[in-house]
């Protein structure tokens, strides 16, 4: 009989500790902040600590492990995601050892004081063409599992970030497929590790490019989680969406029960709205942005949880993209217009990000949107800053890759030209970069140019005749 009691008593006291341990793992819905570093002009990992704190931030996502951000972490309450450069993807896989050094060098010795809870292995790999990561990528993630193990780690959680184009349909969310090209060789493993290590699918959900994509048959309001009067009814499984982010995310709901894994919890890795973009850019503006990341935070963040239509009453953790504006990122504008805050630490508008403020509790008037109809004018790609404040150096270099992008681009440039003159390093880029841009946009060029170069509205040749004149020069091209 004494044992008999003893056996009921560790039986008792075993589902106690599980009922305490799944206690504690219940997953916040607050809400959190990507912390990107593309920029030249960004507060030091100190001051952005204090400036995440502001935002009441639950977590942080780095896109590398920077021990310089890592501990000025330490200490706080901020639950904390590190990434493995794609880069390393492959060198991951074929060996455990380098994981485990990666492991114990990245992670180890700033855990636990910060609080290190997500290592992604990658960013959006399975988006671009494979360059040797796509089947080296589930590998990884189990080599850098048994690393967490080695070294006991045992609150991290391994998982990997996807853009929504790993779908092959999504439309209507209950046909959500992933892409044939992977969905057997790299998406249902991976599906498998993650079910079996009770991780979670990380999705970076942005209905701003659908909409962007398709203004005149996508409702704005619909997208901006404010639709008091559309709604749409998926004919298969008939349930009713009120937002386009929903139906996004049951997609990737369909698409992994197709597959076999109905039960893998959503984690939204990005999601966001930019605040500001190219001038051909449709939408994007401040006002649009603080409507939708808002709207965002309170779905994301009400109590009692409110999930999706496919799985309501469900909590789906979200870190909202991203905490500065960064002026190195490549691409069109928007790319350099997503953040919360301006470099300089100001707001670009008011956010808490725990939740609690209601709607009506943000007081400061946001502008009103003037991009929100296609632009149709006419557009040049010209150098951003002034001569003299951009670097000449890389000025230059770009000028001299895209006089090598097509032919003749740069001719009228050569000496005798009819727009050698003036010779200047900006004028030669900007006719550089609005000629290669009006040759490449249709095929994908962007007027970016690492940051150098800018969408405008205005003819720069009439706008700097005057200029160029009083400078001696008569001869405009």
């Amino acid at each position: 009989m004494k044992n008999h009691s003893r056996v009921r008593a560790l039986f008792c006291f075993f589902i106690l500790a599980l009922f305490l341990s799944l206690a504690g793992a219940e997953i916040s819905s607050r809400a959190g902040v990507n912390y990107g570093q593309l920029g030249n002009n960004l507060p030091s990992p100190a001051t952005s600590v204090e400036l995440i704190k502001s935002l009441r931030a639950k977590r942080v996502k780095l896109y590398d492990a920077n021990p310089k951000i890592l501990r000025a972490l330490k200490g706080t309450d901020i639950q904390v995601s590190v990434m493995i450069p794609n880069e390393l993807i492959p060198n991951v896989s074929a060996s455990q050892s380098f994981s485990d050094r990666w492991v114990r060098t990245n992670v180890v010795p700033f855990y636990p004081s910060t609080k290190i809870r997500y290592l992604l292995v990658g960013n959006e790999i399975l988006t671009n063409p494979d360059v040797g990561t796509w089947f080296n990528l589930v590998p990884a993630m189990r080599r850098v599992k048994l690393s967490l193990r080695k070294f006991r780690l045992h609150k991290v959680k391994v998982g990997t970030p996807h853009a929504t184009n790993v779908l092959e349909s999504s439309f209507p969310p209950s046909n959500g497929t992933f892409r044939s090209d992977i969905a057997v060789r790299v998406i249902k493993p991976m599906l498998q590790f993650l079910n079996r290590t009770r991780s979670f699918m990380f999705l970076d959900v942005y209905p701003y490019f659908p909409w962007a994509a398709e203004p005149s048959n996508i409702n704005l309001d619909y997208a901006l989680f404010q639709a008091h009067n559309v709604t749409y009814t998926d004919p298969l499984s008939n349930l009713t969406y009120t937002n386009l982010f929903d139906q996004i995310v049951d997609a990737v709901v369909f698409a992994m029960k197709r597959l076999g894994y109905p039960g893998i919890r959503i984690f939204i890795a990005e999601t966001g709205w930019p605040s500001a973009g190219d001038v051909d850019q449709i939408g994007a503006s401040i006002y649009n942005a603080a409507v939708y990341n808002r709207n965002a935070v309170k779905k994301l963040t009400a109590k009692p949880p409110i999930g999706t239509p496919a799985r309501p009453g469900v909590v789906i953790p979200s870190i909202l993209f991203a905490l500065f504006n960064e002026n190195q990122k490549g691409g069109p504008g928007t790319e350099r217009h997503f953040g919360l805050l301006y470099p300089n630490g100001t707001a670009v508008y008011e956010i808490d990000l725990s939740g609690q403020t209601p709607l009506s509790g943000y007081k400061k008037p946001l502008p009103p949107p003037t991009t929100n109809e296609p632009y149709k004018g006419e557009l040049w790609c010209v150098v951003a800053a002034e001569e003299g404040s951009a670097n000449e150096t890389a000025l230059a270099e770009a000028l001299s890759w895209a006089c090598s992008q097509g032919k003749g681009i740069c001719d009228p440039l050569q000496p005798g030209g009819k727009c050698s003159k003036p010779d200047s390093l900006s004028w030669h880029a900007s006719y550089a970069f609005s000629a290669y841009w009006a040759q490449f946009k249709k095929l994908g060029g962007t007027c970016s140019f690492n940051g150098l170069a800018a969408l405008t509205a205005k003819d720069p040749s009439v706008l700097d005749a005057a200029r160029f004149r009083a400078e001696g020069w008569l001869e405009i091209g």
